[in-house]
């Protein structure tokens, strides 16, 4: 049945979609699978090509911007994935209205420092964010003290189901902690932010303190940013550290040993391996306190039933 819907899909598409691409670079932990069908698409004409190619079809779809938040398992995603091109990279600073309009595609950390030497304020944080603007909005991104709710006035969705971008009122986009009402086959295209006039000097030096934290504080290297929620009134990280779960380790997988609540990605990793671990991580911290914690990396393809695991290197069950 997939193998038909996905032939249907490649057939609309033509020369615009490529099978087998691994989803491994699109991804900050750098591992996980191919996409059976993937559309880097350049423009708001190829995003309509790609409803069509859903609508014939019915295939699912995800899209990917940076994967800052993102794992994709081994087997990779049997569906379309749309990547949006560089045409959506495009920042227009209007500092008269202390207003940004930023493509989708575009980086966090290069729209916080645009907007910093237009000296306008309020978006500093994202300098620390590897993420892009559509996946930023999606997910509501937010850091030392805000996120996008705080700034966003104005964004553009294109659907891949209904079809046409429309402009969605910031109200309607449901903003909460790290979540939207933005779905999985709806493509955001830009975003306009509404900031305040500032001082160039200042933005720089607060940029600069957060770079400076973040590589104090959290790690380098392939992962994905925090990867569960902080329990109410608690820190997860501080959790997984109590339970000495620093350096714990599932094959290509480890709990970071700077920051509890990272995982690291061996280079040509696994992706299930990563799965795995954050499901010990869990079992754990659960078994000693009670706690469910809550996974906010975004999780693609891990319905099949895990293998077998050995986890190593920390904790009492270290040799389990």
């Amino acid at each position: 049945m997939m193998a038909g819907r996905l032939e249907a899909a490649a057939a609309s598409l033509g020369s615009l979609a490529s099978t087998g691409v691994s989803l491994a670079p699109f991804c900050t932990y750098r591992v996980g699978g191919p996409a059976a069908l993937f559309v880097e698409a350049r423009s708001v004409a190829e995003l309509e090509r790609v409803r069509e190619a859903v609508g014939a079809s019915g295939c699912e779809t995800l899209v990917v911007g940076r994967g800052s938040n993102l794992l994709v398992a081994d087997a990779g995603f049997d569906g379309i994935v749309v990547h949006l091109g560089s045409a959506f990279e495009e920042i227009t600073v209007d500092a008269d209205r202390a207003m940004v309009r930023a493509g989708a595609a575009a980086l966090l950390p290069v729209v916080a420092r645009k907007s910093a030497a237009a000296g306008l304020t309020g978006f500093e944080w994202a300098v620390g964010v590897p993420g892009s603007i559509g996946g930023a909005v999606r997910m509501n991104a937010g850091g030392h003290g805000s996120d996008m709710a705080a700034s966003l006035s104005r964004v553009s969705v294109f659907d891949l189901v209904a079809g046409g971008p429309r402009e969605w009122p910031v109200d309607q986009l449901e903003l909460g902690y790290r979540r939207s009402a933005i779905g999985p086959g709806q493509v955001v295209l830009f975003a306009e932010l509404q900031l305040a006039a500032g001082d160039p000097q200042r933005s720089r030096a607060e940029i600069s303190e957060i770079v400076g934290w973040r590589r104090a504080n959290q790690p380098g290297g392939q992962n994905a940013g925090s990867v569960f929620a902080n329990p109410e009134g608690d820190s997860a990280g501080r959790l997984i550290d109590d339970l000495g779960l620093k350096g714990l380790r599932i094959g290509t997988a480890e709990v970071s040993v700077k920051h509890a609540n990272f995982i690291q990605a061996d280079p040509d990793g696994s992706a299930d391996d990563v799965h795995a671990l954050i499901r010990e991580v869990q079992r754990r911290v659960a078994a000693a306190t009670g706690i469910e914690l809550q996974v906010e990396n975004r999780l693609i393809g891990f319905d099949r039933p895990a293998p077998d695991v050995v986890a190593t290197g920390a904790g009492p069950e270290s040799d389990r």
